[in-house]
């Protein structure tokens, strides 16, 4: 019994240890380690998108981490570029275009490259810029973590679906005016306008009368001399149509 009891208490300690020496790579304030796995975001315009990880040490020993970020299936005229710093540092650690080459890694020269203690975290911010509307598509990248640029120790997966909002399509403007010759009344139809001002005219450029419409307008034309008119509808937004019409009683 007391031989189990120890084979049971090494058996704990040892593969205890082992589950905590690991890196754990979390959304902020999620508490979800997504290590080795996806993380999927959903664009809903072309503004540059940022993306934060937290890149936690519990491994047992101070790390000076680097990142390295390799496209793995990107747009090409998508655009990125990361910032790289210890979770304390109020400036957001710093700043690489990193959309210079693929794999990228950040540089590990002494000026940038900063002490994770175990515990501790590094903060990665991720900005990617589906550069237009015309762009549309899905992005994978992966964002590789080690001590050295080239034996990685863990990893996680970025993807970004982005599908352009359909504009919507402006109907075309048109101007139907009948009877032509009319002696009663004329009956006005406008297609892609909502409303606009109507002028009549008459030969000399004197204007007969003038009124706001809407889409259809039926207009009284039997106290008008025999002659030819002319029917100027302005628009706002755009330009202005002149419809010529004969007066026949």
């Amino acid at each position: 019994m007391k031989f189990l009891f120890l084979y049971l208490a090494f058996f704990i300690c040892v593969f205890g240890l082992n589950a905590q020496n690991t890196i754990s790579i979390e959304i902020p304030g999620t508490n979800t380690d997504i290590s080795s796995q996806t993380h999927e975001v959903e664009l809903t315009n072309s503004d540059p998108i940022d993306v934060l990880f937290d890149i936690i040490n519990n491994t047992g020993a101070t790390h000076q981490w680097r990142i390295t970020r390799d496209k793995i299936s990107v747009p090409t005229t998508w655009s990125d570029f990361l910032c790289w710093g210890h979770c304390t540092d109020q400036f957001g650690g710093t700043c690489y275009a990193a959309n210079v080459s693929n794999p990228w890694t950040t540089p590990a020269t002494p000026s940038v490259l900063f002490d994770v203690n175990n515990g501790e975290c590094g903060k990665l911010k991720v900005t990617i810029n589906p550069d237009d509307w015309t762009t549309t598509g899905q992005a994978r990248y992966r964002f590789y973590v080690s001590d050295n640029g080239t034996n990685f120790s863990d990893s996680v997966d970025l993807v970004l679906s982005y599908t352009a909002a359909l504009k919507p399509v402006k109907e075309e403007i048109s101007v139907n005016i009948g009877p032509n010759p009319a002696t009663d009344y004329i009956q006005i139809t406008m297609n892609g306008v909502e409303s606009a001002n109507l002028k009549i005219m008459d030969a000399l450029g004197t204007t007969i009368s003038k009124e706001a419409i809407t889409s259809k307008k039926k207009i009284n034309v039997s106290d008008l001399r025999n002659g030819v008119y002319f029917v100027v509808i302005e628009i706002p937004g755009s330009k202005t149509i002149t419809r010529k019409v004969i007066i026949r009683h």
